[in-house]
């Protein structure tokens, strides 16, 4: 494969996808704001999965090629209009997208139903557009048992909830508030950002002052690096713990080991998960990149899940099977390449194990399955 060669020409002059025996998806992945960090991951991860579908005979006969957008929420007025100009020519047969739920509500706009699209990472639910398929976590997968543990096993009662100011974490944190008073505790602070966190010891003062026994992060990558770092710089990791179900090995790298103490996550992806699936998938990942691949993370991991995803829709459809949502109404799931041994059953339903880890440096140590 080529390396990490990202973009090509959004409005591509070429001829149909059946002249060319090619069938070219939209892969959406951030590669600039808040969300940037993960990028690199998600892209290498998709170009895996893009180079194992070909390998084993494309989709029907037809070499699969992705087309690499900037899925990033300020790039999304752009964004909208490559989309539909790459439906109203004809070009793209369907999108695989690691972006905000904010993103996503548009390109629901723009699509409306016309191609396949495979949302890839976790998400707050309740989404059923047509012929939108979520195949990430949701707040009841990760947020509710993690929330029972973690007040179990640390003993805590009040809680700071902090999110950037879209969709998912008011989401979240409506199902974490439930969660948590359903535990006996309190949510003591409740506050929402914009993207692009450039200065973050304020927003610790202010959680700081609220004096919680534990922190929900919801920020989205850069965001939660600065928090974290300015959670670090003030020493609040002695006073009370932190969580969140989207902080990945990337955002540790860029924390900083010194600023990860007493942090949890909650999510059905590690790389340090010792299965033979994920290690399969490392030494495939390594191999493609002379051993010195993106760092491997849940978000990354989803993308090479969705690409494997759209395959396993398009075979559906080669042997007249309904499409993935109406194979889980009734009982039967959509399999398809994982790392995790992921399944899906509906939007609203996936075979997903979720496991909590505690940061270790600029790693997670991970403590076991929650159920």
């Amino acid at each position: 494969m080529d390396g990490l060669a990202l973009r090509s020409e959004t409005r591509v002059t070429r001829p149909a996808r059946a002249e060319r025996g090619e069938q070219v998806i939209a892969v959406l992945a951030p590669m600039s704001g808040s969300a940037g960090i993960w990028g690199p991951s998600c892209i290498s991860c998709a170009q895996l999965a893009v180079s194992e579908v070909n390998d084993e005979g494309g989709i029907d006969g037809a070499k699969l090629v992705p087309l690499f957008l900037d899925s990033d929420d300020e790039n999304v007025g752009k964004l909208e209009s490559e989309i539909a100009g790459l439906i109203e020519d004809r070009t793209i047969a369907g999108v695989v997208g690691m972006n905000v739920s904010s993103v996503r509500q548009r390109l629901n706009k723009i699509i409306g139903g016309s191609i396949p699209y495979v949302y890839t990472p976790l998400y707050e639910g309740n989404e059923h557009s047509p012929n939108v398929y979520t195949i990430g976590e949701t707040p009841v997968d990760q947020l509710e048992p993690a929330i029972r543990q973690l007040t179990e096993d640390l003993k805590v009662k009040n809680w700071a909830l902090i999110g950037n100011d879209y969709v998912w974490p008011r989401t979240s944190h409506s199902v974490a508030r439930r969660r948590i008073a359903e535990c006996g505790g309190n949510v003591v602070f409740d506050g929402y950002v914009p993207f692009g966190l450039n200065d973050a010891d304020w927003l610790v003062e202010r959680i700081a002052r609220a004096r919680p026994d534990i922190v929900l992060v919801s920020l989205v990558g850069q965001d939660a690096v600065e928090f974290n770092r300015a959670f670090g710089r003030m020493n609040l990791d002695r006073k009370m713990f932190r969580f969140s179900t989207a902080v990945d090995e990337n955002v540790l790298l860029a924390t900083g080991e010194e600023n990860t103490r007493r942090l949890f996550v909650a999510s059905a992806y590690f790389s340090a998960l010792k299965t033979p699936g994920n290690e399969e998938f490392k030494d495939r990942s390594r191999a493609i990149h002379n051993t010195r691949p993106p760092v491997l993370n849940a978000l990354g991991q989803s993308m090479y899940e969705g690409v494997h995803f759209y395959s396993a829709l398009r075979a559906t459809e080669k042997t007249n099977e309904m499409p993935g949502h109406a194979l889980g109404r009734k009982g039967r799931p959509v399999r398809y390449r994982s790392a995790r041994a992921g399944r899906y059953l509906s939007n609203d339903r996936k075979d997903l194990t979720i496991y909590l880890s505690r940061a270790d440096g600029h790693e997670f140590s991970i403590l076991g399955e929650l159920s």
